[in-house]
C-alpha cells in the first residue's frame, strides 16, 4: 500500500512539473534545424573555417564569429586585416537565420549576401571575390566538393557564400531553460527567472524583442526617451538611406545566448548584461529600474542560453603549389 502511494505522489508530481505548452506568449521555441543536404552544410562548414578566404590566410568566418564563444568574438569592435579596427560590434552568427535582414543597418537581405561581405572588405578579411574563388579553386578536393554538390566544373563566389549559408543556418540553438519552460516544463526555469519574464514583458520589453530570436525581427531607433551617447561613428540605417531620421536606427539584436555574446549595443560599450539591462529600459522605455528588477531581467535572459552547436571540427583539405599565397604582413616599401 506505501509503495502505491509513493507511485501516486510521483505521479502527481510529475503532473504538476509538466503542463499544456504556452501557445499564446510573445516569444516562441527556437526549433532544431532540420539539414535536408549534408554534403552542402558539410562544404560550408569548412569554408566558414578556412582563413585562406582571407588575404592574411588567418582570418576566417569564425574569427568574429567564434562557434565557441556564442557566434561572436566577444570584442568591442572586431579585428581585421593587418590588425585594423572594426567599425562595430560583431553580431552573433546563432539563429542569425531568423534575422530580418543582416548586418546592424540591413543592408543586406540574407545570409548568403553577408557571407560575401567579410571576405572583400578591406577592414575584414582584406581579400576579393576573384581570389576567394581562385584559391578554392586550386585546390581538388574543394574541386570536387563542389562538383558533388552543386554540379559544376567551375566555380564561383555564389557557390562558395550559397554553402557557407547552409551552414550557418543549423547554427540554432534550441531547448533553452526557458524554451522548455514555452513547451510545459514549469520547473525549468526558476522563480527569479519567471519573475524577470513577467517585468520583461510588464515594462514594454517584448515590443521589440518578440518571436522566436526575441528579436532580430525589426529596425528601431536607439535613444527615444535619452540620448544614446557614444564614440563610434556607425549611424545605422541613415548610413543606407542619409535620412536624419533613420540616424541611430538599427536592426534589433536578438537576445538568444546574450549572456555569451557581450560587450553589447552595437559600439560594445557595455560588458555587463545587467548595464545593457539598465540602459536599455532608460534609453528605450523611459524607465528606471531598481536593482532587484534589473537582476530579475538578467536572470531571465540568461534562461534563453541554448544548446550550443556541436559537430566535427573540419579538416581543410591542404593548398597547392597553384593555391595563391597568404599576405599576413603589410610589405615595407624598399628605401
Amino acid at each position: 500500500m506505501r509503495k502505491l502511494s509513493l507511485l501516486a505522489l510521483a505521479i502527481s508530481m510529475s503532473a504538476t512539473a509538466i503542463a499544456a505548452p504556452k501557445p499564446n506568449e510573445p516569444i516562441q521555441p527556437i526549433e532544431p534545424y532540420e539539414v535536408t543536404d549534408a554534403a552542402k552544410v558539410e562544404l560550408g562548414k569548412q569554408l566558414f573555417f578556412d582563413p585562406r578566404l582571407s588575404k592574411s590566410g588567418f582570418i576566417s568566418c569564425n574569427s568574429c564569429h567564434n562557434l565557441s564563444m556564442g557566434g561572436s568574438d566577444n570584442l568591442p569592435t572586431s579585428i581585421g586585416h593587418n590588425w585594423q579596427e572594426g567599425p562595430i560590434n560583431s553580431p552573433t552568427v546563432l539563429n542569425s537565420s531568423y534575422n530580418i535582414a543582416q548586418f546592424w543597418d540591413g543592408r543586406v537581405a540574407d545570409l548568403q549576401e553577408q557571407a560575401g561581405g567579410p571576405i572583400e572588405n578591406p577592414l575584414e578579411m582584406g581579400f576579393t571575390h576573384e581570389l576567394a574563388v581562385d584559391v578554392v579553386s586550386s585546390i581538388p578536393q574543394y574541386v570536387q566538393s563542389f562538383k558533388n554538390v552543386y554540379n559544376v566544373d567551375k566555380i564561383t563566389i555564389n557557390e562558395v557564400t550559397n554553402a557557407i549559408a547552409e551552414f550557418e543556418k543549423t547554427l540554432v540553438t534550441p531547448n533553452s531553460p526557458f524554451d522548455q519552460w514555452l513547451k510545459g516544463d514549469t520547473e525549468a526555469i526558476t522563480a527569479e527567472q519567471k519573475a524577470g519574464y513577467q517585468l520583461f514583458k510588464e515594462v514594454g520589453c517584448t515590443a521589440c524583442h518578440s518571436g522566436p530570436a526575441v528579436g532580430a525581427n525589426t529596425f528601431q531607433k536607439m535613444g527615444l526617451f535619452e540620448d544614446y551617447k557614444t564614440n563610434n561613428p556607425a549611424e545605422g540605417v541613415a548610413g543606407l538611406t542619409g535620412e536624419d531620421t533613420d540616424r541611430f536606427k538599427f536592426k534589433v539584436p536578438t537576445l538568444r545566448n546574450v549572456e555569451l555574446t557581450y560587450p553589447y549595443f552595437h559600439d560594445g560599450a557595455y560588458w555587463q548584461l545587467e548595464e545593457a539591462v539598465d540602459v536599455m529600459a532608460r534609453l528605450q522605455l523611459g524607465r528606471k529600474l531598481e536593482s532587484e528588477q534589473i537582476s530579475q531581467i538578467t536572470a531571465f535572459l540568461k534562461s534563453l542560453t541554448g544548446e550550443q552547436p556541436s559537430f566535427t571540427m573540419p579538416l581543410l583539405p591542404p593548398s597547392t603549389a597553384e593555391t595563391p599565397l597568404p599576405e599576413p604582413f603589410v610589405k615595407k616599401a624598399k628605401e
